[in-house]
Parts: structure tokens; sequence; C-alpha cells
């Protein structure tokens, strides 16, 4: 197969990243950050969901990330990866040394999210709410001497979520759990696709939170592309897994902070077998 010239990215781990999904920020706040993200593989799920080896490929990219309240029940939200580089190393034969394919690299800004959160319901600790996420296709979705050097998938992509949350006190300390299910409406000939997940998280210290998620995306399969094409379609279509994560977010100040995540796909079809990792600096006013 040829799917593994392109470069699969799990987004939705790290894309579009919520800190409070399900409580909108309040007019006039805001919560922003700016990431490093690095996924480096050389082994994959395959379309059956068996592990097969690779030529080791990588993404690393810089993105900004931000929710600002409009009003009381609406936020916008915004994900812009304004560098993101897709790389290759040199393959070379542990026999005769011969270098058996050059490493290539291409560098472009990623497919840019926007979206709005509406707050349907907030009473006591419990609050629901309702979010659409539109993907716009800014990345570039053929690079590279083969075409599989994407940045984007090229395609037009709606999703709808319904985000339930609660926060409580767990050992006397503050703590969440929040769930969302949604529908992702996608274009090109791409499958659509239904998401769920679920993250939990409590505060340990004054400044220190830590938290657990857990996110699935299933492929409705209706779309038209194949998943042998090695130009492309492969990038996002079809693609199914369930990703386990787990981030610390600690704030130097009341409202600046830094935080690291750590976010894998324990199954998988058609997509890199391989951990990601995010380091950002995010302001919470």
């Amino acid at each position: 197969m040829k799917y593994l010239q392109s470069v699969i990215v799990i987004y939705v781990l790290f894309v579009f990243q919520q800190s409070d999904a399900q409580w909108n920020k309040g007019k006039g706040n805001g919560y922003y950050k700016i990431s490093a993200w690095s996924l480096v593989a050389d082994q994959h799920y395959t379309n059956i969901g068996e592990i097969d080896p690779n030529a080791t490929r990588g993404n690393f990219t810089l993105s900004l990330y931000g929710e600002y309240g409009v009003t009381k029940k609406i936020d916008v939200i915004t994900y812009i990866p304004f560098l993101t580089r897709i790389y290759q190393n040199t393959q070379v034969s542990e026999v005769t040394g011969n270098v058996l394919q050059e490493g290539e690299a291409v560098n472009a800004i990623g497919d840019i999210d926007v979206g709005l959160r509406y707050g349907l319901l907030k009473k006591n600790h419990f609050a629901l709410s309702t979010t659409l996420k539109l993907g716009l296709p800014t990345g570039k979705d053929k690079g590279g001497s083969d075409g599989s050097f994407q940045t984007g998938d090229g395609e037009f992509n709606q999703l709808l979520t319904l985000d339930a949350g609660i926060s409580y006190q767990l050992f006397s300390k503050p703590a969440y759990a929040k769930t969302y299910i949604g529908f992702n409406n996608r274009t090109q000939g791409f499958s659509d696709e239904f998401h769920y997940g679920l993250e939990s998280g409590m505060k340990l210290w004054n400044k220190l939170w830590v938290l657990a998620r857990l996110n699935s995306v299933n492929s409705f399969k209706n779309g038209t592309l194949s998943a042998q094409n090695s130009q492309g379609s492969i990038f996002a279509n079809n693609i199914e897994y369930v990703s386990v994560g787990a981030e610390a977010a600690y704030y130097i100040t009341s409202k600046l902070g830094v935080s690291f995540n750590y976010t894998g796909a324990i199954s998988g079809r058609i997509i890199y077998a391989k951990p990601s990792y995010s380091g950002g600096l995010f302001l919470d006013i």
C-alpha cells in the first residue's frame, strides 16, 4: 500500500483544543493558547486495524487557539496552524549504507478552524451547549515530489456537537467531567464521521490541573475517495480511531500558564500508531 506516503494526522487530538468546552467564557472573557505539536511515526494501523511498519514521517505544527465570549451564551472559537512542517527522514540501507530515498519536507499553513459555541442550559454545576466548527481548506492538499506531503485535506467540513459537563468536588478538590457527541459533514468525496469523547480533570494544587481525555472518530464510509489513493485522499478519508490522552496545565500566575499533552491511539484504521506530544503557553482572562 502507498497510503503511508501520506502524513496521516490525528488533528482532532490536537487542533481545535478545548479549555472548558461546555462552559461558556462569558461576555468579554477569553482563552488563548500558542502551542507546538509533534508526531513522529515509523508504524501505522492498516485499514483492517493491524500495525505495520512504514518509512519514518513526522509532523510539526505551531498553532494559535482562541476562545472569546461575545455574549453571555455565545463564544467564538478559532484554531490557526500557522506553520506546519511535514517531513520524511532519509532512508538508508542497513546492509550497504547506501541512501535508498532522500529525505524531504514541506512547510506551509494548515487547515484553519472557526466556530461558535452556544450555551443551551446552565443550572447549578451542570452545563449543556452546542458547538459548530467549520474546517476551512487553507492547507496544502498536495505537496512534495509525490504529492503526499500535505498540511490539509482540501475539503470544507462542518462538525456539529452536543456538549454536556458537570463540576464537582473530589477529595475536597475542584473537579469536572464532560462529554460530547457530534456529526462531521465532509465534502469533496470524503466520508462523514461520528465523533464522541469524554474528559475529566482535577485541580491538585492551587496552580496545577491534571486531566485525561478519550476521543473517538468513526467513519460512515459513505465517501467516494479510495483509501488506496496515494495523492491525498487518505490524508483524512475513512480514518477511524480511539485515542486516550493526558494533560497537565500549570498556572504561573492567575491568568498565564503552561501545559503539556500526551495523546496516542489505542486502536485505529489508516492512522499512525505512535503518540503525539504538545506543549503550550496559554492566557486565561
